[in-house]
């Protein structure tokens, strides 16, 4: 038998005074193909990261076959001291390693190499981040989220490059179609230890599941037995001490056992809060065009979406997806053609950019837009621990700064967002980017159930069978197609994968991100009135009463604080009607800035 290339055992680390890894152990040896398996928030990436050699444990060893090279893809590549990407692929080079390989790779992926990391959008950043871990053909591929970002070309690109290198893999994704095709074993991350089987992804779910419902039942034994031992206790204990002690002794150790039981984590409780039913027709585009910059984004392209429609968007990066949502939603104006919006629309968008979230605010914060405790909910008020246990957060982390959750975690906060709105059209970009697969089977349950519309931007074509009626996608020059069904019903019509554009120049390669960007920002072209959003309505309204609310909490701690005797009569109290009446002030001066934002905003919307 080979020696391993990698090899941990009894791994141990602690986060926070709660074990997230326990007695790990784990071999890599040369040909495995490893899918790492487990909840957000389980400790998938750290493990990976202790396997890499770039965090240490607690306890336990590592050990790394004298020769082998291993690299390590992160979720967030640091591009920091590179003038272009080719410098940063080749810095991942050894001596003796071919330099052209790396400016191959590049062209693979469609970049040039003389792109500045700075301005990378996510898509290109992981590109970049794979030529560079690709191109010293290692011994050891570390994978953490792959096809994060990654257009459907680029992961079939991907899937096919793997599955030809003899390298070892070790992949965490939550891509299920990329996991079968690639992994032969799975090792499985769960309350802190890992369990393998030598079976690729397609056989996890079912051994998962088997696993569980043996657990519940030893569990369910284990409560029985603990049952009569205690009437023992009660009923039954008879005149021979020796006999009695041992036999209390282990009814003690099974109350042990049953009180450290760590029970495997539930699924996500999300649904979309849904407003009055929209009009039977939702969207009609009619021979709708749109250009920029004298490139043709898209061209006569005609749809009609009726209420209850899952309408997939798919395409390589740069496309034109954006482009084409931003269109049919109302966000942009069409070059030509006309756009039809039908009757008593609620909107609610789920965008893939995290930058909206302030990494420095709180899981808590980022709920309730910093304003008390409760979030509003189909606009009605609720306590934000009840609503974080809906997307699985424990009551503990409600402080928790928003930069110290995981890809996941921070992903379902966005969901929670999104769907605390009242909507009847969900406008989806990436939403599986980052979730575990359980969170995923919840989320297609729910988009299952969702009486409106959904329009969605997905690179995931398991979730695309799953979830779609219909798929839109790119057929050069412009033009548009639908085809009935999910994905692979679109590839089975169309004949053909879809395929990205040669690399044709900087200028022109970009054209399709600035367009895109820019009907982000609905500055290119003439857009609807912009209308406030439920949430700056509310704020609007709500804002005077706590203003004034502040105003009189902060008077009425001043003339606390007048009283000139207060300092030497009551020291402890002073401190604290300090404290308080600074906190007073700054609630108050945030208040008046938002309502003052709020206020210009609908002047401005107003007036235009």
């Amino acid at each position: 038998m080979a020696p391993p290339l990698i090899q941990l055992k009894d791994i141990a680390l602690t986060f926070g005074g709660a074990p997230l890894l326990a007695g790990v152990e784990l071999t890599v040896s040369a040909g495995d193909r490893f899918c790492l398996i487990g909840r957000n928030g389980s400790g998938k990436s750290t493990l990976l990261k202790i396997v890499a050699g770039l965090v240490q444990p607690d306890h336990g060893s590592r050990f790394v076959q004298p020769g082998a090279t291993v690299r390590y893809l992160p979720q967030e590549p640091d591009f920091s001291g590179f003038a272009t990407t080719l410098a940063y692929v080749e810095a991942g080079l050894a001596p003796g390693d071919d330099h052209y390989k790396a400016a191959y790779l590049l062209e693979q992926l469609g970049l040039h190499g003389d792109e500045n990391p700075a301005h990378l959008s996510g898509g290109e950043a992981r590109r970049a981040a794979l030529a560079r871990i690709l191109a010293p053909d290692p011994d050891i591929l570390l994978l953490d989220e792959p096809t994060n970002h990654l257009d459907l070309t680029t992961i079939e690109w991907l899937e096919n490059d793997l599955a030809a290198r003899k390298a070892a893999l070790m992949i965490i994704s939550h891509d299920r179609r990329f996991l079968t095709n690639l992994s032969r074993a799975t090792a499985w991350l769960d309350r802190g230890t890992v369990r393998q089987i030598d079976r690729g992804f397609a056989a996890f779910e079912q051994w998962r599941d088997d696993l569980l419902a043996e657990e519940e039942r030893e569990q369910h034994k284990l409560d029985r037995k603990i049952v009569a031992e205690e009437h023992w206790l009660r009923y039954g204990v008879s005149g021979r001490r020796k006999r009695n002690v041992k036999r209390l002794a282990n009814l003690h150790a099974l109350r042990s056992e049953r009180r450290n039981y760590r029970g495997s984590v539930g699924n996500a409780a999300m649904a979309a809060v849904e407003a009055d039913k929209s009009g039977k027709l939702v969207i009609e585009a009619k021979s709708v065009s749109r250009s920029y910059d004298g490139r043709t984004i898209v061209d006569d392209f005609s749809i009609r979406i009726q209420r209850g429609d899952r309408i997939g968007i798919v395409g390589p990066n740069g496309a034109g997806k954006t482009t084409l949502i931003n269109l049919l939603t109302g966000v942009s104006a069409p070059d030509s053609g006309t756009i039809r919006l039908g009757t008593n629309l609620e909107m609610a968008t789920l965008d893939q950019s995290r930058d909206s979230l302030d990494p420095k605010s709180t899981l808590s914060e980022a709920l309730t837009g910093g304003r008390g405790d409760t979030v509003m909910v189909g606009g009605k008020p609720r306590h934000v621990i009840g609503y974080m246990k809906d997307f699985l957060f424990a009551q503990q982390q409600a402080r928790t700064p928003l930069e110290a959750l995981s890809g996941g975690e921070r992903g379902r906060v966005m969901l929670a967002r999104a769907l605390a709105k009242p909507s009847n059209l969900l406008v989806l970009d990436e939403p599986t980017n980052d979730l575990d697969l359980e969170t995923l089977d919840v989320l297609e349950e729910m988009l299952g159930d969702y009486e409106g519309t959904v329009i969605l931007v997905s690179h995931d074509r398991d979730f695309l069978d799953r979830v779609v009626t219909s798929v839109i996608v790119p057929e050069g020059d412009g033009r548009w197609i639908e085809y009935a069904g999910g994905y692979s019903d679109m590839l089975a019509q169309r004949g053909a994968d879809l395929t990205r554009e040669a690399v044709k120049g900087t200028a022109a390669k970009s054209d399709v991100t600035k367009a895109d960007k820019s009907d982000k920002a609905a500055a290119a072209a003439p857009a609807p009135k912009r209308k406030l959003s439920f949430n700056e309505k509310h704020a609007l309204e709500t804002l005077p009463k706590t203003i004034a609310k502040l105003e009189a909490e902060v008077a009425e701690l001043q003339r606390a604080l007048d009283d000139p005797q207060l300092f030497a009569r009551d020291r402890a109290k002073f401190d604290k009607v300090s404290a308080a009446i600074a906190k007073a002030h700054e609630a108050l001066h945030e208040a008046e800035h938002r309502w003052l934002e709020l206020e210009m905003l609908r002047e401005e919307i107003e007036g235009s």
